[in-house]
């Protein structure tokens, strides 16, 4: 019997306890993921987090380094570690990265760090990659970097459908960190179906690269906002399960829910604890107090707010 096929019979009680059990030890220390424009609407980060929760900053081209590093400063105020987004692609140069760098360091105890290439096809300097800015030196000191992940592919890297080139920079990666004092870690683009997902992290480690996976998940969310970012975002096979509800007239209205990918995750790590993946990253697509609320309905002690 599959495990989706079980947890769809009449719950027992025990059954109940176990999934829950199963959802609370993988979210434990999950991140989650503000714009600031998105932070701006929040009265109060502690109403909505666990103690300590990390907050990625992601930066859209046009967003002002002054917005980004105010969200950075009020998060580390309010008691949570921000790991800003440093996309390659919009950053005009060498200085320029070393002015974000020092004001996130000084205006915002910055420690950390999600380098990625970004989502324009022509860079606007000559950065195209994350190791490029790597190379820089000027993440020296930084405590954690991380790195995005594709369990589905990136047709921006690889056009030709195939991981080549994905391999070879994630095995370049996987040396950086055995060479630097930071951690180092994958954050994957959100996704739907964990078949694809465990596929994906069991090739990483047959190939070596034993590098912690935060995995992707798109928090709580009507089901048309999930596709228009999905389309936008190039989420590959695993979309399949949004166009299954779709076509579902009993599903088309009730807003689209995690739990049947993560409890499939979680299930999968707790008969392979050596599983790669680590921690769970949202993506707040419904709002991040739908998505934090979530979290808190079905997380246990790692979903219970700081002000809780």
């Amino acid at each position: 019997m599959g495990l989706l096929s079980f947890f769809h019979k009449p719950a027992s009680a025990s059954t109940e306890d176990q999934t829950s059990s199963l959802l609370e030890n993988f979210l434990s220390g999950y991140s989650i993921e503000v714009i600031p424009r998105t932070a701006d609407k929040v009265e109060t980060f502690r109403d909505l987090l666990p103690t300590g929760t990390r907050v990625y900053i992601a930066h859209i081209e046009g967003t002002p380094i002054e917005d980004m590093v105010r969200t950075a400063r009020r998060l580390a105020d309010e008691g949570f570690p921000a790991m800003p987004h440093f996309p390659a692609r919009i950053i005009k140069d060498r200085a320029e990265l070393a002015e974000w760098i020092n004001r996130y360091q000084g205006e915002a105890g910055v420690e950390q760090a999600l380098l990625l290439g970004g989502g324009l096809t022509t860079p606007a300097g000559e950065f195209e990659h994350s190791m490029q800015m790597l190379e820089t030196g000027l993440f020296e000191g930084f405590k954690n970097l991380h790195f995005a992940g594709h369990p589905e592919s990136n047709r921006d890297i690889d056009p030709d459908g195939s991981d080549r080139m994905v391999m070879q920079s994630l095995k370049w990666k996987q040396d950086f960190s055995e060479r630097t004092d930071a951690r180092v870690a994958l954050t994957t683009q959100f996704c739907f179906e964990a078949a694809p997902v465990i596929a994906w992290a069991d090739r990483l480690a047959s190939e070596g690269i034993n590098l912690p996976i935060h995995i992707g998940v798109a928090g709580p969310a009507k089901l048309h906002t999930l596709i228009k970012y999905s389309l936008s975002c190039g989420v590959g096979p695993s979309m399949r399960v949004l166009q299954r509800r779709a076509k579902d007239v009993t599903k088309l209205m009730l807003p689209y829910e995690p739990t049947e990918f993560l409890t499939e995750l979680a299930a999968h790590k707790e008969r392979h604890p050596n599983f790669g993946i680590e921690q769970v990253h949202f993506f707040p697509l419904g709002g991040i107090s739908v998505n934090a609320n979530w979290v808190t309905a079905n997380g246990g002690v790692a979903g219970r707010p700081a002000a809780g």
